[in-house]
This record gives C-alpha cells, structure tokens and sequence, in this order.
C-alpha cells in the first residue's frame, strides 16, 4: 500500500513534466505587522540619519566649493580647531584620568561629595559654561580688576585660543573620567596583588599593571572628545572670537549669516564634508581598537587602596581646591555677576539688585525664545521617545541579519559633529519646503538625539532573558504584540528617562539653533548668546543660571528617578 500510494504521488508529477522533476514555485514572503513596522524603522532612522549625511556627501561633491577651501581663511580656521581640539582632547583625558584614579584607587577623603563634583560641568551646556568663567576671568570681572589694582595687569585675560582650549578642556574631562573609571573598575584586583606579592610597590604597580590596562579606555575617551570639540560652537564664539581666535564652527556661522562667500551652503558643505570624514575616521579608529583590544572579567576581589600615609589630607585637600575651583566658583561668580547690575560694579549690600533678572526675563525675545524652546524640546522628546524605544526594543529583543546595522544606525549621529548636521538640514531645508521653519531645527534635534533614547532602551533590554515574550508567543500572541505588550512596557521607565535627558539636552542647545535660525525661531541658547553679544552680561549671566540650575536639578531629578 505504501509503495503504491507514492507511485500515485508521482505519477501526475511524471505526467506533467514528461519525465521532469516539476519546478516548486517560490515560496511568498510573509508580510505581517512586524514586518511592517519593521520597515518604517528603517525608513524613519533612514531618514533621519542616511538623508542628512548622503545630502552633505553629494553636495560637497556636486557643489564648487573646494576652491574655497584654499582660502587662508579656512586655513586657519582649520588649524584652530585642530589644535584647540587635539590639546584640549589630550589634557581632559590627562586630567580625567588622574581624578578616575584618585577617586577610585587611592584613599583620598570625601570620594563620593568630590566625584559628583567632578562630574558637574558635564551637565552644564558649554556656553553656558564659557559665560561663568567669563564672569570670573573676563577683562571686566572682580578678580582681573583687583589684580591689576595690586600687580599693574590683569591676571588672566580669558579670550583667545588658550580660553578656547581651557574651557573645551574643562567641559570635557568629567566624560573622560567617567570612561576611565569605567574601565578602571574593570581591571582585575588580582593584578596589582600579584605585582605587590612579587615586590613592587602600590604606585609602581598601579603604574605598570594598570595604567597600561587603562590605554583603551583613554584612547576612546580622546577620539570622543577630540571629535565633540572639533565642531564646537558655544565656548570658540564667546570666548574666542573677541580674541580673534577662529575655528570651523566659528567661520561656518560668519559665512552664513553675512554671505562672505559667493556660494556659501556649496563652501559650508566642504567644511562640513570634511568633519564628517574626520569623525568616522575616529569612529573606525575606535572599532578597530575595540576588535583588538583584551577583554578583562569583572574584579574578583575588592582593589587594594593605594594607601597615601601623611600624604592623605594634603593631597585631599588639593584635589577638593582643584574640583571646588573649577565647579563651583564658575557659578558662584556667575551668581555675583546677575546680580550687579552693570559689569565691573563692585558687590556689595547696595549694588545688589534683581534688575538683570527682569530685564532678561521681561525681554520679548526671552519669552519668545522660552516658548520655542519648550516647544521643539517636548517634540523632540515625545518623538524620540517612541522612536528610540521602538529600535532599542526591536534590536535587542528580536534575531535578524539587518538588527546590528539598524543599531549602528541610530547611534551613529553620535559620533558627527553637530555642525554637520546643522549643515545637512540647511540643505535639505528648502527642498523639502521647511526653510526659515522652525520645522527643521526640530529634524536636527531628532537626528541629534534620538541615540539617546535608543541607548537608555537597548542596554537594559539587552541585559533581561526573552523568557517572557516567549511565553506569550507560545499563548498564541503575534511577535508585534508580545514586542508591545511586554518588552516595550518593560523599557517605558528607561525611555522616559532618556526622553527627559533629551528634553533638557535640547532646551538648552545652541549649535543647531543658531545654524538653522530663522526669523521668530530663536531658542533660549540663541537668546542667551545674542544678549553676550550684544554687551548685555549682566542680563545674560542671570539667564544663563537660572539655565544652569533647571538644567542641574532636572538631570539629578532623573538620575535619582532610575535608580
């Protein structure tokens, strides 16, 4: 019976193909929601992401302005920012990583209150950053005028390229402290116990076991922070163009806003061309390195303290005078200079007053500025927010080929300066009918920061089993609602919290406002820094703190919100 009921089977087969094995017709690609949803990822990330960039790459190409780049102009422009990048990237890592090693490996007093500190000027957007110490070592402020009084000249007039190079430093050693400590808390205890059992001393064994073990870690903290830095606008403008000290971000904005040049979106996308190969030059640097480099488990035991002796309160109190000096007296000063009511006026119970306050606060362009800052902030927010949590969640908790260049993707931005992206928008701007809106710098902020929510998602996504959508699938649920029902539920709070960081990043933003400005469109960074530039500092001191506090107390609001 068996043998019979195959050769049924056969036979039409035979029949049909006359003695050929007939052909099966290709098997139909289920579309489903998933897979739907799926692809408006790709299209909206693409979109995002593929269309900024592919936009500067073709004009740079297509336009004429190569010639431009000749110019001594940009020459030197180029070399400023260079220098200003490299230096500054070297000394945040030198200065980063001597706190991560202070604070984590040695018996220094009050860790904890001094790492926080440590940490703060991160949270503070750099121009606002760059007016606190302006307020502190401008030509006009208390201590250059008392100096002066005493020693016939200032003590350290703050314009220039050294400014430029202090404060970019300054901003960006907490970044590379927080990635060497990462790493340090990485190196096994083991090894510096076994260089002390063979007779090397506490210093020479943190020197020569895990110090070389750190270079990986120091060695991405300065591509990051060389490459952030090179397309800084905020700190170069108020800080070093009064001392005639230009770099790219600086001559990109003049060229722009005075059209000093004959085409200036075709020159300003050479520039921009320019530091989007530099940066993924820094990315690809970085792969390699992170292919190459030793991976180390989690320390066994508890690291052995470098125990400092009589040194202890000595150098306790150094590192307290260093870190309170540059965290702390910025916005003490900055709190003295909103309340004087014009620059160099001395304090005292009668000069105090709150018009500077009112008079920044009561400005049209202030509430205005104010307004569109909540609102393209709350967008960017919401949208990043279910955009980043519908990658982050459908790259972590899904199998397919395309998941790690989805990832990449999205994260991408964070590796390009946010000139470039400013750039790229202004092209796209009036081809897709948003130019002088305040449409486009909410694109820019969308491409800036939707990383944020992405990586706030994806991390402890990836760190939980799938257990759970597998039990719903095996209940008979779809891969889109088992996705909805329990992995985006599980990722809401870490994507509100990277929403939130967005909010605060974007309302306080200044390098794309400024770029894409457009009449009735401008910020509260835009605000902030035409009132600097305009000589109104005391006006823009006290707007720059009350800026510096929400900022500070929202980001400790969300931080102690996730634990």
């Amino acid at each position: 019976m068996a043998s019979s009921s195959n050769a049924l089977a056969v036979s039409p087969a035979g029949a049909a193909g006359h003695g050929r094995p007939r052909r099966l017709a290709p098997a139909r690609v289920r579309l489903d929601g998933f897979a739907f949803a799926r692809a408006g990822l790709w299209l909206a990330v693409s979109a995002l992401v593929l269309l900024p960039i592919g936009t500067i790459v073709v004009l740079a190409a297509t336009g004429g302005g190569w010639s431009e780049l000749t110019s001594p102009d940009v020459r030197v422009a180029a070399v400023n920012s260079l220098v200003s990048a490299t230096l500054s990237g070297a000394l945040a890592v030198a200065i980063g990583t001597l706190f991560a090693i202070l604070l984590e490996r040695t018996d220094i007093p009050f860790r904890r209150t001094l790492r926080l500190l440590a940490l703060s000027p991160m949270l503070m957007p750099p121009f606002v950053g760059a007016i606190a110490w302006l307020s502190l070592l401008g030509p006009s402020s208390g201590l250059n005028q008392f100096w002066a009084a005493r020693f016939g000249g200032p003590l350290w007039n703050l314009y220039g390229g050294a400014g430029v190079v202090f404060l970019l430093t300054i901003h960006s050693f907490p970044i590379a402290m927080m990635i060497v400590t990462a790493a340090l808390r990485r190196v096994p205890a083991d090894l510096e116990q076994a260089a002390r059992i063979a007779g090397s001393s506490a210093p020479r064994a943190l020197c020569e076991v895990t110090l070389p073990l750190l270079r990986p870690a120091m060695l991405s903290s300065f591509m990051l922070i060389a490459v952030a830095n090179l397309a800084d606008f905020g700190i170069p403008s108020i800080v070093g163009l009064p001392g005639r000290y230009v770099t790219l971000s600086t001559l990109v904005y003049r060229y722009l806003q005075s059209g000093t040049v004959e085409d200036p979106l075709a020159v300003v996308a050479a520039i921009g061309f320019l530091l989007l190969v530099v940066a993924l030059l820094g990315v690809v640097v970085d792969l390699f390195r992170s292919r190459t480099r030793v991976e180390l488990d989690a320390q066994s035991a508890a690291p052995a303290r470098l125990p400092l002796g009589p040194a202890r309160l000595p150098v306790g109190i150094i590192a307290a005078v260093v870190i309170v000096a540059v965290t702390i007296l910025p916005l003490l000063t900055l709190t003295v200079q909103a309340l004087l009511p014009a620059p160099g006026v001395p304090l005292s119970l009668e000069t105090i007053t709150l018009a500077s306050f009112e008079r920044a606060l009561s400005s049209p362009g202030t509430l205005s500025g104010v307004t569109n800052s909540l609102w393209l902030a709350g967008m960017a927010a919401l949208i990043c927010g279910v955009l980043g949590l519908a990658v982050g969640t459908v790259v972590t908790r899904t199998r397919a080929r395309g998941n790690r260049a989805l990832l990449g993707l999205s994260l991408l931005p964070q590796a390009i300066p946010g000139l470039v992206i400013a750039v790229a928008w202004l092209v796209i701007a009036p081809r897709i009918g948003l130019y002088n809106t305040p449409w486009i710098i909410l694109c820019a902020y969308l491409t800036s920061f939707v990383a944020l929510v992405v990586q706030s998602v994806s991390a402890p996504l990836a760190a939980t089993p799938t257990t759970a959508e597998e039990a719903a699938r095996i209940s008979g649920a779809t891969k889109l609602r088992a996705l909805w029902d329990i992995s985006c539920r599980m990722a809401l709070p870490a994507a509100f919290s990277g929403a939130v960081l967005v909010a605060l990043t974007a309302v306080r933003e200044l390098t794309l406002s400024v770029l894409l400005l457009a009449p009735g469109t401008q910020t509260l960074g835009v605000v902030i820094f035409n009132l600097q530039q305009a000589g109104a500092y005391n006006a823009s001191s006290a707007l720059s703190l009350i800026v510096a506090l929400v900022g500070l107390a929202g980001l400790g609001l969300t931080a102690r919100a996730s634990r």
